[in-house]
């Protein structure tokens, strides 16, 4: 059997923007890869507290299931200063920090034109020490199995950018579905970091966005209901043993 490596990291600064690649992350328990929707953009008031941040639902955000014009813009994020940068295109539309009100207020003012005819109330940049707005109330890594996509590709008889699924690990070397047969158990992943995989993720709308031109394209949770008889692609994973990780480690079941 091919030996399940890490092809690619990826983070999510800001819900609903662009990923960012990465060349390795540390892992701690309980805890998601460092700056991982760190931030989000929320589409009118849900109640979020900064003070005593708790878990909100995806539709509170502006977020690709609702508003894929996101993926017209290409985002970039510092994790040192917090710079936002946006690009639209070859131009630079918006580049303040998040650290600050005047940065955040900017970004908002952008938000607030770009999405104006989708917004339930004033853009607002929300964060809050340590919070992480995931799709669900654990802090998880996500990941996707890149033979589980190829199998999908098959049955659209199309290919499919696997950045649809916006998961943190991508994995080489599985064969098709084995990430699901995981569910209860651990992984290794390079020297020392330990992952329990402890349930499949649930596919939205927003999967049917090409991340790279924005258009609503394809009907990826229908395709998967129809052709596989779920609409399951990838699993949650909980972080249980802390570790250095990168592209090209292996990954292997735990005994």
């Amino acid at each position: 059997m091919t030996q399940a490596t890490v092809q690619d990291i990826f983070r999510y600064p800001v819900k609903g923007l662009s990923p960012e690649r990465l060349s390795s992350a540390a892992l701690r328990p309980g805890e998601t890869i460092a700056a991982d929707r760190l931030y989000a953009i929320e589409n009118g008031p849900c109640g979020f507290d900064p003070a005593a941040p708790s878990y909100h639902p995806k539709i509170h955000f502006l977020m690709l299931m609702r508003n894929e014009r996101l993926a017209e813009l290409t985002t970039r994020f510092d994790h040192a200063s917090h710079t936002l940068s946006i690009m639209r295109g070859s131009e630079e539309v918006a580049s303040e920090t998040l650290k600050t009100e005047d940065g955040r207020a900017a970004i908002e003012r952008f938000f607030a034109l770009f999405c104006a005819d989708e917004l339930r109330g004033p853009p607002r940049i929300l964060s809050a020490p340590g919070f992480s707005f995931s799709d669900v109330a654990a802090k998880v890594v996500s990941i996707i199995n890149l033979a589980t996509v190829r199998a999908l590709e098959a049955k659209v008889g199309a290919p499919i950018n696997p950045l649809r699924f916006r998961a943190n690990l991508y994995i080489d070397g599985w064969p098709a579905w084995r990430e699901f047969e995981l569910i209860g158990q651990d992984i290794a992943v390079g020297r020392a970091a330990r992952l329990r995989v402890t349930k499949r993720i649930v596919r939205c709308a927003a999967t049917n966005v090409d991340p790279e031109t924005g258009r609503r394209d394809m009907t990826i949770p229908d395709t998967l209901r129809r052709g596989f008889g779920h609409g399951d692609c990838g699993v949650y994973a909980e972080v249980i043993a802390a570790g250095e990780i990168a592209p090209g480690d292996a990954v292997l079941a735990a005994g």
